[in-house]
């Protein structure tokens, strides 16, 4: 077979098969880059907590919380598209990795493999190794697949965190703003939402078992979301009562510490958890750490633009998406977030419609009070005319009424001129009786025809009236000839029985 290299040291290269088939790319780790199945761990709504993703998800997971996680430490390098193998130690380029005495010497010795197995290979010693350098390096670019260069050493294993991946790109993602002291901890349950909130009781009491029964300890549920591929996130806090009687929350780094055991994450797997983190805020330090530091196999320069295109540097933080995988679970969680405020966007809907209608009932009600407030005012003031006539009854005008009296003549006097508000309200008296009729009369009209239009119906109406006029002089014709041809056959007849008698 042409291209058999041998089989691999190990049960990767179980198939031989195939014009390739001595590179063990059968039974990588990583799988076909254009795998659009979904993570077997979609990770979490939080920012910080680490997923099982290798590399960096999509808006979840900076620190190792499942154990195989890489964080966001230095990677090897940027790729062949991002500029060779410059590291963000400022290391040679492909003609200096031999030389390299700041590096420890597994790493050196990775990056000398994979050197060899990109540029020089030394399988076969023909030219052979030319079209297996290129083979290695296809594999490299898709992230996939073992790279062998040497008979006496093991073949570079290619990920899609190895930098020269192309299926590579930069997002953002909010960073969280809770605080330790607020003891949030985040749990993703492999449930549908509807049976978390089903047995929510159940699942309180079992995660109170798992804290040891302890009678001073409180598990709260914080909130419940929904989540891709019928996963729940349930955020919780224990609430801790001391003997004088304060309480605390447990702080959630020591809580996610305790879920961290061994025999603990035993018994939450039970439970259905797939992914536990704690969810706080990071200091200021931990940012401008991952802001300095460039993740594994993203090219520095790449990672500088984006952090200069960061719509909102105190909010968001730049996050790599490597693989279509990861592709995948950020466009499911952005739809199911997208989801989720469409429906509270229909709640809030319908609450604004339930106010409007609120709002008008509300004043049509204010509008009759008002009226309702008038007329017992004009009636108090009667009821007070009234009283106060009657207790002066039999009394002389005392200096202010007589005053008041003075002032409502003038105001008389004022009013009855007739140059001044007498003529005014004369006036106006006029014009409301004029609107008033106005409007009585528009009231009685139901219907407005134009002129043009009225002209038309008259037109048509004429026309119909002269052809009824010609239909019936017609019938009127018709019926004096039936008339005259019944009298000629009545007088036919007795001649006709004259003659054959």
């Amino acid at each position: 077979m042409a291209f058999n290299f041998g089989a691999a040291a190990g049960p990767a290269a179980t198939n031989p098969a195939g014009a390739f088939g001595g590179f063990g790319t059968t039974t990588t780790a990583s799988g076909s880059a254009f795998n659009f199945s979904a993570p077997t761990n979609t990770g979490t709504t939080g920012l910080f907590g680490a997923t099982q993703n290798k590399g960096f998800g999509f808006g979840t997971g900076f620190g190792p919380a499942a154990g195989t996680g890489t964080g966001l430490g230095t990677g090897l390098g940027t790729g062949l598209g991002f500029g060779g193998f410059s590291t963000q130690q400022q290391q040679p380029t492909l003609g200096g990795l031999f030389n390299q005495p700041t590096q420890p010497p597994a790493q050196s010795n990775q990056l000398i493999n994979t050197a060899s197995a990109l540029s020089a290979p030394s399988l076969l010693g023909d030219e052979r190794d030319a079209i297996l350098a290129k083979w290695n390096q296809l594999q490299a670019f898709w992230g996939t697949g073992k790279g062998y260069f040497n008979s006496n050493i093991a073949p570079v294993e290619f990920t899609q965190e190895n930098p020269f991946c192309r299926f590579k790109a930069v997002g953002y993602s909010c960073m969280p703003n809770n605080k330790d002291e607020d003891g949030l901890v985040v749990l993703v349950f492999n449930r549908k939402e509807a049976d978390i909130r089903n047995q929510q009781q159940q699942l309180v009491e079992s995660l109170h078992k798992i804290l040891g029964g302890n009678q001073t300890l409180t598990v709260n549920v914080e909130g419940v979301k929904t989540m891709p591929d019928d996963q729940t996130e349930v955020v919780i806090y224990v609430v801790e009562r001391s003997p004088n009687g304060t309480s605390r929350r447990v702080p959630a780094t020591s809580l996610y510490a305790h879920f961290e055991q061994v025999n603990i994450k035993t018994s939450l797997q039970q439970l259905g958890v797939t992914l536990s983190m704690a969810r706080t805020e990071l200091s200021p330090a931990q940012i401008k750490q991952l802001l300095q530091n460039p993740p594994a196999g993203v090219d520095p320069i790449i990672w500088e633009q984006a952090k200069v295109d960061n719509p909102e540097p105190e909010k968001l933080i730049p996050v790599p998406m490597v693989g279509f995988k990861e592709l995948l679970r950020r466009l499911k969680v952005q739809d199911q977030m997208t989801k989720q405020h469409q429906t509270r966007l229909d709640i809030i809907s319908e609450d604004i419609s339930e106010l409007q209608k609120n709002q008008t009932t509300t004043m049509a009600k204010i509008a009759q009070y008002k009226r309702k407030l008038m007329d017992l005012s004009h009636r108090t003031l009667q009821v007070l005319i009234k009283q106060e006539i009657q207790r002066k009854s039999g009394y002389a005008i005392q200096a202010d009424e007589e005053q008041l009296r003075v002032q409502l003549d003038t105001i008389q006097c004022e009013l009855n001129a007739p140059t001044q508000f007498k003529g005014r309200l004369n006036e106006l008296m006029s014009q409301i009786r004029m609107q008033n009729h106005f409007g009585a009369v528009r009231a009685e009209e139901r219907y407005y025809i134009d002129a043009d239009l009225l002209r038309e119906i008259k037109q048509h109406l004429k026309q119909q009236q002269e052809g009824l006029s010609h239909l019936i002089s017609i019938v009127k014709d018709d019926l004096e000839d039936i008339k005259l041809i019944e009298h000629g056959l009545n007088e036919t007849i007795p001649i006709r029985g004259g003659v054959f008698s």
